[in-house]
């Protein structure tokens, strides 16, 4: 059996039936949003996100669920569904999990609209169950995952970023989502108990270990083979990038920074600029903090009795550092 088939065994009638609620939440008077969401929901990922929502929700409730979860899982993925349709627009990105994007199919214009709209219909959700708590997660995560992106390309323009820096920027990119998705389980069945922040936290680490696995991927692996780069020629500054520069002399740091202001679409120089991060170690130190995320990660799990829902969790937490793509 697949590890994500594994995961989602113990929730699989609670994600049957949250698809059904998810194409409802979507539904439109406009045929052209309707066309536009049908062809999002048939190239969806693997629903990663809602199966957070729903694992911790029974982890902490005796596996008993409730119309708030639900709730959280459509808001989640809505609210995710439209960060990814307008991250395609502003990275000018053209496919999206090997399908034509948004954008790419209906212009940048209707691409925007389609994610303002998935936006709104994720507050809408909330509100229209009185979920406000749920709501104010959701909110701050939004807010968390703009400011992130924006402190990501003020520091592009200056590659002044430090290590701190670049954890601050993964964690608003990144985790703050994953991080409302466990928050949200926990607040859906247990409002005010200490388990809405110690999942908050789990999430969190959670995402700031799958950030940087993300980043790993640009310099190779066995499913894409040979390195991408992409981050280089983007010039983001990931954390083995950081950590080579941490190593070098002047000279050398004048030479890393150059190649990736001046230099990033040379493929020789960025293939060069790989070579250096991997010889100085930059990946091997990425991989121990990666690890360490996640075995904190874990750590969090262990305050609570053994389940079918603990061991699917654990395995997700495993499964964001073991992919392979």
């Amino acid at each position: 059996m697949k590890v994500v088939s594994q995961i989602r065994e113990p929730i699989e009638h609670e994600m049957e039936l949250f698809e059904e609620k998810f194409l409802t939440s979507m539904s439109s008077k406009v045929a052209l949003f309707n066309r536009i969401t049908y062809y999002i929901i048939n190239r969806k990922g693997k629903q990663m996100r809602p199966m957070f929502v729903f694992l911790t929700a029974k982890l902490i409730n005796e596996g008993v669920v409730n119309d708030r979860t639900y709730c959280g899982a459509s808001i989640i993925e809505l609210i995710h569904t439209a960060s990814l349709v307008h991250d395609d627009v502003v990275d000018d990105s053209h496919k999206r999990r090997g399908f034509f994007s948004i954008n790419a199919l209906w212009k940048n214009k209707i691409a925007v609209l389609v994610g303002d709209f998935l936006f709104s219909k994720g507050v809408l959700v909330a509100l229209e169950n009185k979920d406000y708590d749920l709501l104010h997660i959701i909110s701050n995560a939004v807010r968390d995952m703009s400011e992130g992106e924006l402190l990501q390309i003020e520091k592009a323009r200056l590659l002044d970023i430090t290590e701190d820096v670049y954890y601050d920027i993964i964690r608003q990119k990144t985790a703050t989502l994953i991080a409302a998705c466990c928050s949200m389980g926990a607040c859906s069945v247990k409002p005010d108990s200490e388990d809405v922040e110690t999942f908050r936290k789990f999430g969190e680490l959670c995402g700031m270990a799958f950030q940087i696995k993300d980043d790993l991927f640009d310099y190779g692996s066995e499913k894409i083979g040979k390195p991408t780069g992409i981050d280089i020629k983007e010039q983001k500054m990931t954390l083995p990038l950081i950590y080579a520069l941490n190593q070098s002399d002047k000279e050398k740091k004048r030479w890393l920074i150059n190649s990736i202001k001046n230099h990033n679409k040379d493929k020789k120089r960025v293939k060069e600029v790989i070579a250096y991060v991997k010889e100085k170690g930059g990946l091997e130190y990425a991989v121990t903090k990666m690890l360490s995320f996640k075995d904190e990660a874990l750590g969090l799990l262990d305050n609570y009795p053994d389940s079918e829902y603990k061991s699917a969790l654990s395995l997700m937490v495993n499964y964001v550092v073991d992919r392979k793509k």
